[in-house]
């Protein structure tokens, strides 16, 4: 084996924006109402397109109840710092499974521990004097008008043309007729002009009730499968909210579903590739044999490795095995060969889905979070997190073998983090700590420990601000009793600088990780490095407004889905 240098840059710090190419067109035309479709046929008029819009977001809303995604909501609330602007000082995180009702209401089955009697008795009479935010107020924010989105109850003018990455739109403003009733969208909607499904809605909810409050929202949809366009992401900001009666509160949020495809996450389309040798064949070769104890062992922990990795993917909360693992496991390869290591049976490493910063291993296997991987500013500050978990599997640091027994993971997605636990206890963090400070003190990272050093200090910097982004849920904390995990690297660390526009401790939610909602597959961002033009744009750990490059659903994957799809010969 040979060290293998990543492609993973120093410097993140946004996501791709979509190619705005807006065709103006003149008053003449907008007088007209007549629209260029991209379709064949005539071009339909301004009407015409709306009443097809009106028409798919009905069969939008009517095959959405047919999923059940993971939502996952992560809000940060502001305070206002004279140099770095709005900067978070507390947040909030929901985790849970969309699901549809009887009565078409939606609700969300949480994986969150929920809170005890007490603590909802404290909260009731407490919730006049203060603000709450609420999950399915977020979840709602998917769509604009569950049932009435019709030309009865709203106005449409007609905006502009724009480019949402490669899809073409017509712009839309959406207002709620007078008499309309409470509760109505009110803003722009971004139509795609070959079948006109609604990619994008941008605004707020009209007439909000007492002592409630509707957010501001923008809220978009991605191309899953042909002709099947379904929410993906929701950004929500607002910079003065009432609070406490008197305060206004500042805060942003980012919605994020996945999991569409759940009937074949996992190995669940496995079967059909079953091959049944014939009781004739038999293996004669020396492995042919029972297993020695070391054998029998090892197997027996691969076994409850594979039943805890197996049970994360089914539940939407493991991405399925792909490239952005081996990138993780270059390093840990790196890590290995340096310190003459051979570890047996192989490491390997694997993705999971949610933001909060948690790394843990599952047997020979680690995982990182999608958010942990996000904020990692380099190379370095990733290998530090996966030397703290290859010491744990050097050192002899176990897993409970109780997964073995395949009925201790059968039990309902939302008990999850209730009943896996990956954590260590005290000792062994110490432990592993030490252990993987030699490894990388002997490793192609030892002269940028200092990077590493200064993300734990960023981190240092806002735990007390963001404690829900560090809770972990399965693992480890990055927070010990003791203080952060591998603080001995921040002794080498340079001071940190918040202020200063060459010093990147630290990368914004968002910034390395692509998650494809419907197959929960991920791949590494490919954005070019921005320059940066004043401080508040480093956002350390910090949520961000979304912009996905939108893309219709390619022609050699509509392939692939009908060849998935055939029956078996």
């Amino acid at each position: 084996m040979r060290i293998t240098r990543l492609l993973f840059p120093a410097l993140l710090l946004c996501v791709a924006l979509p190619l705005v190419a807006g065709e103006q067109d003149s008053q003449d035309s907008r007088t007209s109402n007549s629209l260029q479709s991209a379709s064949s046929g005539p071009a339909p008029s301004f009407n015409q397109a709306v009443d097809r819009a009106i028409v798919r977001e009905k069969a939008t809303l009517q095959e959405l109840r047919k999923y059940s995604p993971v939502v996952e909501t992560y809000i940060q609330t502001l305070r206002p710092d004279p140099e770095l602007g709005n900067v978070p000082e507390k947040d909030t995180y929901f985790l849970g499974r969309m699901e549809e009702m009887s009565n078409g209401d939606r609700r969300s089955r949480s994986f969150m521990p929920q809170p005890g009697r007490v603590h909802n008795v404290l909260e009731k009479m407490t919730q006049f004097y203060s603000l709450k935010f609420m999950p399915l107020g977020f979840m709602q924010m998917i769509v604009m008008d569950d049932t009435s989105f019709d030309r009865a109850h709203y106005d449409f003018k007609f905006v502009r043309r724009e480019f949402l990455g490669d899809v073409r739109c017509l712009l839309i403003d959406v207002t709620p007729k007078k008499n309309a009733g409470k509760g109505r969208f009110l803003g722009r909607i971004w139509v795609e002009d070959q079948d006109f499904n609604i990619v994008r809605l941008n605004g707020t909810y009209s007439q909000a009730p007492r002592f409630a409050h509707y957010l501001h929202f923008d809220s978009w949809r991605l191309n899953m499968r042909p002709g099947l366009w379904l929410p993906a992401y929701t950004y929500s900001e607002e910079s003065a909210v009432p609070n406490h009666l008197v305060k206004t509160m500042a805060f942003k949020s980012q919605t994020r579903l996945w999991g569409y495809d759940q009937a074949h996450i996992g190995h669940h389309d496995e079967f059909s590739t079953i091959t049944v040798d014939s009781p004739r064949v038999k293996d004669e070769s020396e492995s042919a044999q029972d297993a020695s104890p070391v054998q029998a062992q090892r197997a027996w922990n691969r076994m409850a490795e594979m039943n805890v990795l197996d049970r994360l993917e089914v539940a939407g909360l493991l991405a399925p095995a792909g490239e952005v693992d081996k990138v993780l496991e270059t390093v840990v390869n790196n890590l290995e060969i340096t310190n003459n290591l051979n570890v047996q049976p192989e490491v390997h490493a694997r993705v999971l889905l949610t933001a909060p910063l948690e790394s843990f291993t599952v047997g020979h296997t680690i995982v990182l979070s999608r958010g942990l991987i996000d904020v990692l500013p380099d190379e370095a500050s990733l290998a530090a997190v996966l030397a703290h978990e290859l010491a744990h599997i050097t050192l002899g640091h176990e897993m409970d073998t109780k997964y073995a027994f395949s009925d201790r993971v059968m039990f309902p997605d939302e008990q999850t983090f209730r009943l896996l636990h990956m954590q260590r206890n005290e000792h062994d963090e110490t432990e592993a700590d030490t252990k993987a400070i030699a490894l990388l003190r002997n490793s192609p990272y030892k002269d940028k420990l200092g990077n590493a050093g200064l993300f734990l200090e960023a981190l240092k910097a806002r735990q007390r601000d963001l404690p829900n982004l560090l809770q972990a849920h399965l693992g480890n904390s990055m927070e010990l009793k003791s203080g952060l995990r591998m603080s001995e690297l921040m002794n080498g660390a340079p001071e940190l600088q918040a202020r200063s526009l060459d010093q990147i401790a630290a990368l914004p939610l968002g910034a390395r990780v692509r998650l494809d909602p419907w197959s929960d597959k991920i791949e590494m961002t490919k954005n070019n490095r921005v320059p940066l033009v004043s401080v508040r744009e480093k956002m350390p750990f910090e949520v961000t407004p979304v912009f996905p490059y939108i893309t219709r659903f390619a022609t050699e994957d509509k392939a692939k889905v009908a060849a998935a799809s055939a029956p078996q010969q």
